[in-house]
């Protein structure tokens, strides 16, 4: 069984966005992968990108210098 752990999760308004991150992160060896959005958290398009909790500022930069709009940056155990 997998261990939970505390996860950096950035949920999106709109698919598109979502897709728009996934493509411009993986590019950019940017870390985390594209998820459903967990249960804890309500989000518009049902994606979100998962990363390790000390990667904040490297993924919101990289959406911010995408001009990828995100809705909200959560720290949840999943």
């Amino acid at each position: 069984m997998l261990q939970k752990k505390l996860c950096l999760v950035v949920t999106f308004d709109a698919t598109a966005a979502a897709m728009a991150a996934e493509k411009y992160c993986l590019e950019r060896d940017v870390p985390g992968r594209l998820i459903p959005v967990p249960r804890e958290i309500t989000a518009g398009c049902g994606l979100a990108w998962k990363a390790e909790v000390d990667q904040e500022e490297a993924v919101t930069a990289a959406l911010e210098a995408a001009g990828i709009a995100y809705s909200g940056v959560h720290r949840v155990v999943i």
